[in-house]
């Protein structure tokens, strides 16, 4: 039919919209609306998008742009830098979940001989994690900078990079021999060194001359998406994976902000029609389907707490930052869809497979989204069992860190950036107080420098009474909580207040407040003082503009810039 194409897109997204408003509403992953919207329109629901041709190229051409789009999202120096601890937790947790995965998949009947390899598909699909579900739910949460939030970071990049490798070979799976394995990645490194040569040399003056012009400079690198895109096919690899590298190419130059801001706005659109598409090809639900996606679901969260948790573990990193890295991660990546679309693609696995990770991808994006933002409760249900079988926290305080505390007279709960300036402080203007000073907090690394300053430290989570019991604030004058409500987990200042009270109704306590509307509550349940930094910030800000207004911020900032110039600070 004529303009068959345009009509089958247009309802592709009006369908997507509609459903994606609703996900708003309901708070699930866009994700999602778009897979079932593409459900809808397919052949399995209304058959309003029945024409495999147009569901093809939609499909292609939404992959395309989507692996440019990630491509342009890694970043080559965080790769390249990851520290110890990541680095061997993405060892860990990659390798790890794949060889479980091929001996799981295998034993429970899913081909792995040549020409069907439904059982390695799978097991590299459930080894990666959504970084868009990952990312938006920690940046809402406020933790994208807390340390399990980083080392969830620092593992998805890896799982990036894993997942450039294993496209690098794809094509060749049905005949792994090593010689046309060594093609393989000698044609990838062709298509690297060209891509990068390109982007070092050659692109840069190209955008320079654009860069005034915005059309120009987003119709470039689109032509550079292709452009690669189709030397990769001429090499006989994935254009996908050559989309990829030309997206990782440019995150490379010093254009990178300005492509990505006039790239990533058609990003939404294409990532949109890819999932449609896929929800497209996603066959109807069986008992027996939807079966083998709750074990692949099962597998996947299993294979996280096995090969995150452990290895986190013994490098000391204490209970929860090696827990929740493993709630974290615990979901389908959309890469996994690519990586199976491509293989059915490729005749490498059944259609059906990759039903039941669609299914899976579902059940683990609503699943995960709940669990991450219900961490605190279930680090407070899976600890005590883990301290059944005898798997001790770090650090957990002892006879010789109860006495600590018991010869502390000044209590910190918690220790963020506020209260690691307060410390600093300290030192500069009231060194001997340090000596009356027990700070309680749960990140190993904080732990580890205070007790290099020779601070008092009990490592433990302020929100639970047997930690605020053992640790002797019974016994403490003064109490104080500079964490927000925002960064209390499970808790609140008042919840954590009112704690106090119970355990010493002399000391005199002091606590956070963002909102107005707290602040007589807290005085209503015993506070002694209640902080409110926003007027402190308000008041700064007002000399601030006052300076200006008077042409000094010159002296604003020079005296500013002598206050940071020697602060030795816990969290810089």
């Amino acid at each position: 039919m004529e303009h068959g194409l345009l009509n089958d897109i247009a309802i592709c997204i009006v369908v997507a919209w509609i459903l994606a408003v609703v996900a708003q509403w309901l708070r699930q992953p866009l994700i999602l609306s778009y897979l079932v919207a593409g459900f809808a329109v397919g052949p399995l629901g209304f058959e309003l998008v029945s024409d495999q041709a147009s569901i093809q190229t939609i499909s292609e051409l939404g992959l395309i742009l989507l692996l440019f789009m990630i491509g342009l999202e890694i970043d080559l120096k965080k790769m390249l830098g990851a520290g110890k601890v990541i680095t061997w937790t993405g060892l860990a947790q990659i390798g790890g979940g794949c060889a479980l995965g091929v001996g799981v998949f295998a034993a429970a009947g899913f081909p792995l001989k040549s020409g069907s390899l439904d059982a390695l598909y799978l097991a590299v699909a459930s080894a990666l994690s959504s970084t868009v579900i990952v990312v938006k739910i920690l940046y809402d949460k406020r933790e994208l900078d807390t340390l399990p939030g980083r080392l969830t970071l620092g593992v998805l990049v890896l799982q990036d990079l894993f997942a450039i490798l294993f496209l690098a070979i794809q094509p060749n799976l049905k005949d792994p021999s090593v010689g046309l394995v060594l093609v393989s990645f000698a044609k990838v490194l062709a298509v690297v060194a060209v891509a990068f040569a390109a982007s070092r040399y050659a692109l840069p003056p190209l955008f320079r001359s654009v860069a005034r012009l915005p059309e120009l400079v987003l119709v470039g690198a689109l032509a550079w998406c292709f452009l690669i895109a189709g030397f990769a096919g001429v090499l006989g690899l994935s254009r996908e994976m050559g989309a990829l590298i030309a997206g990782v190419a440019i995150s490379t130059f010093p254009y990178t902000l300005d492509v990505s801001a006039k790239v990533t706005t058609l990003r939404d659109f294409f990532v949109t029609l890819f999932f449609v598409a896929l929800g497209t090809k996603v066959p109807s639900p069986t008992w027996d389907g939807l079966g083998w996606a709750a074990f692949l679901a099962l597998f996947l969260v299993a294979s996280r707490i096995f090969t995150v948790f452990p290895v986190l573990s013994i490098l000391k990193l204490g209970h929860r930052a090696s827990l929740l890295p493993a709630i974290h991660l615990s979901q389908l990546s959309e890469l996994s869809l690519v990586i199976l679309a491509l293989g059915e693609k490729a005749g490498h696995i059944q259609p059906a497979t990759v039903g039941v990770a669609a299914y899976a991808f579902i059940t683990l994006a609503v699943a995960s989204t709940y669990a991450m933002n219900q961490s605190g409760g279930l680090l407070r249900a899976i600890v005590p069992s883990l301290e059944k079988l005898g798997w001790k926290d770090l650090g957990e305080p002892g006879p010789d860190a109860s006495e600590q505390g018991h010869d502390s007279k000044i209590y910190l709960l918690g220790f963020s950036w506020t209260a690691s300036s307060l410390l600093e402080e300290m030192r500069r203007h009231r060194p001997e107080w340090e000596r009356d000073l027990c700070v309680i907090d749960f990140n190993p690394h904080v732990h580890e420098q205070l007790r290099r300053r020779r601070i008092r430290v009990i490592y433990g989570d302020i929100t639970q009474r047997d930690t605020l019991l053992h640790a002797g604030l019974a016994s403490a004058e003064i109490i104080l909580c500079t964490l927000p409500n925002t960064v209390l987990k499970g808790a609140t200042n008042l919840k954590l207040l009112q704690q106090i009270r119970e355990l010493n109704p002399q000391a005199r306590v002091m606590v956070h407040a963002e909102l107005f509307e707290d602040v007589p509550k807290l005085y209503a349940s015993g506070a002694s003082y209640v902080s409110v930094p926003r007027l402190t910030e308000a008041s700064d800000l007002l000399q601030i503009i006052d300076a200006a207004r008077n042409r000094l911020l010159d002296e604003r900032r020079a005296a500013q810039a002598g206050e940071l110039s020697d602060r030795q600070e816990v969290i810089p």
